[in-house]
């Protein structure tokens, strides 16, 4: 039997993925039109790390909870791309600490300010009280199956 769902046929948990998933899209997409063709969604799980402070490739790695190598793969690849670069450890000067670049960080703000506005658009399609709501149940789901903790220790990251 083939089956040919439809958003309105989808679960709670597909229908946020989904519409989260879509919403990224269109951010990305804003964001190549604004001249940051260059970045890619997973950029984002290095760049949130380096955001919240300056850390080694080893602090990454564990936050990331992936390999060392797998960590400086990433890194060298933002590195390449002018995102994040590297400079002594003030404490240690064999340690290089990851830095954001300011390119890196004017994509953070343009991506901010594009979710912003993807957010307004949403409130003058459906008015603010369902997008609130929405907001509300989905924030709810979060917390109760324990993703506060990763959003609040930047450690978000597609299940396993």
């Amino acid at each position: 039997m083939v089956v040919h769902p439809t958003a309105d046929g989808l679960d709670l948990s597909l229908t946020a993925l989904f519409a989260g998933w879509a919403m990224t899209d269109e951010v990305q997409r804003r964001l190549a039109e604004r001249g940051f063709g260059d970045l890619r969604f997973n950029d984002g799980v290095v760049i949130q790390h380096v955001l919240a402070a300056p850390l080694s490739i080893t602090a990454l790695a564990e936050r990331m909870g992936v390999t060392q190598q797998a960590a400086s793969k990433a890194v060298a690849d933002l590195e390449r791309r002018g995102l994040v670069r590297r400079e002594p450890d003030p404490a240690d000067a064999r340690t290089k600490l990851l830095h954001l670049t300011e390119h890196a960080l004017h994509a953070v703000e343009a991506t901010r300010a594009l979710r912003k506005e993807l957010q307004e658009e949403l409130v003058a399609d459906y008015g603010a009280e369902r997008v609130e709501d929405a907001r509300k149940l989905l924030a709810s789901v979060i917390a109760r199956y324990g993703g506060g903790d990763a959003i609040r220790g930047r450690r978000v990251r597609p299940p396993r």
